[in-house]
């Protein structure tokens, strides 16, 4: 018996009628065992926003049946934006996505019960989903009296390449904070002893910049296989990056947006002024603008994105794969046909981010899917 579970990166969506974002992709979502995505906003009508963050998302409430329309059964809101706007908006979206029957992973009102892992069964098989998040803003992570996400935090350290040279670039190291990386192989050790497959969601890495990714994420993932993790999806960085694949298990480094809409206003509380921040250049966001993008204000590589497929068989991941999509002018996201010139777009573009990345994985393309790695033939 095999079982097929999809995922897509973040959704948002902000228009009148939500659940049509999801018009192209949902027969798909909709057709597996389990679909899975990554919330970017909170879904609440209450809250006051916390005054030390930016861009921060409160939508309609109505947008989680939405989410359960296009097929989604599981949902991550550990994010950067979980805490935006204080705890009544947080315990709003948990209980406004639960009354529709989806289950969320990696929040809680104390960081034990953010660290429950989410259990299904399907094919036989019982799957563990756990979810971390990197992106922190203060006070924004669980503990033992406080409500909050999964952290996984990381230290930056700047290393100067040229002392002798003024104002010249530097090299950025980064590492995973060694107490959270402990908890982190603790829940997967102990969601292994209970489940024949474990799937994380990562809220990391650097965003909006393509083909980057930071030197934590590596250690993270790796660790996460080591510790026995049977795949990893990343979001957060709003654009599409490389995939490797680790001791035959796959390791999603950013799915980038999969359904997300921004207001159309011009004082979206500090994104506008992240666009004129050297540090993004063209990448930022509304950085290059396009009218005809009115709620996608995003450079155009991040119009590149794909759901990821993966096949359960005899209660072990069967194979993992990658079908190419792309986010037209109403922030729509739409499967390719293999006929589509932007079918292969997409794909030079994960090759490209693989090779930037330094990431030895290949791909193989068959029919309208990128496989990355099955059970029959070793890709690296």
């Amino acid at each position: 018996m095999e079982a097929l579970i999809y995922f897509a990166g973040d959704v948002a969506p902000y228009r009148e009628d939500p659940v049509s974002i999801f018009k192209h992709v949902k027969q798909v979502l909709s057709g597996g065992d389990l679909s899975f995505c990554q919330l970017e906003a909170n879904l609440s009508s209450r809250g006051k926003r916390l005054p030390h963050v930016r861009a921060t998302l409160l939508y309609d409430p109505k947008i989680a049946k939405a989410i359960k329309e296009a097929g989604f059964r599981i949902v991550s809101f550990a994010s950067n934006h979980c805490m935006d706007w204080g705890e009544d908006a947080f315990f709003d979206t948990i209980e406004n996505l639960k009354r529709e029957g989806i289950k969320v992973v990696g929040v809680g009102k104390n960081i034990d019960e953010a660290r429950e892992p989410v259990y299904v069964k399907i094919a036989d098989a019982r799957i563990a989903f756990l979810a971390y998040n990197s992106i922190l803003p203060e006070g924004f992570w669980a503990d033992k009296n406080r409500p909050g996400c999964v952290p996984l935090r990381a230290y930056t350290l700047y290393e100067q390449v040229e002392p002798d040279q003024p104002g010249t670039p530097c090299r950025i190291l980064t590492f995973p904070r060694e107490e959270d990386l402990k908890e982190m192989v603790t829940d997967i050790k102990k969601a292994k002893a209970n489940a024949d497959i474990v799937i994380l969601s990562m809220h990391w890495g650097v965003h909006f910049i393509p083909y980057v990714i930071a030197d934590y994420q590596r250690i993270a993932g790796h660790v996460a296989i080591d510790s026995g993790a049977d795949l990893i999806i990343g979001t957060h960085a709003h654009v599409l990056k490389g995939v490797e694949v680790y001791r035959d298990k796959a390791i999603f480094y950013s799915l980038g947006n999969f359904a997300l809409e921004l207001p159309e206003k011009e004082d979206l509380l500090g994104v506008r002024g992240t666009s004129k921040d050297v540090r993004y250049g063209e990448y930022g966001p509304y950085a290059k603008y396009d009218p005809e993008y009115r709620t996608y204000p995003f450079h155009p590589e991040a119009r590149k994105t794909g759901i990821v497929k993966c096949v359960i068989s005899d209660k072990k991941i069967k194979s993992v794969s990658f079908l190419p999509c792309y986010i037209d002018k109403t922030s729509e996201p739409k499967i390719l046909d293999r006929s589509d010139e932007r079918f292969n777009e997409v794909v030079n573009y994960l090759e490209s981010a693989n090779r930037e990345a330094g990431i030895s994985a290949s791909f193989r393309v068959e029919g309208n899917e990128v496989v990355v790695w099955d059970a029959k033939e070793d890709f690296d």
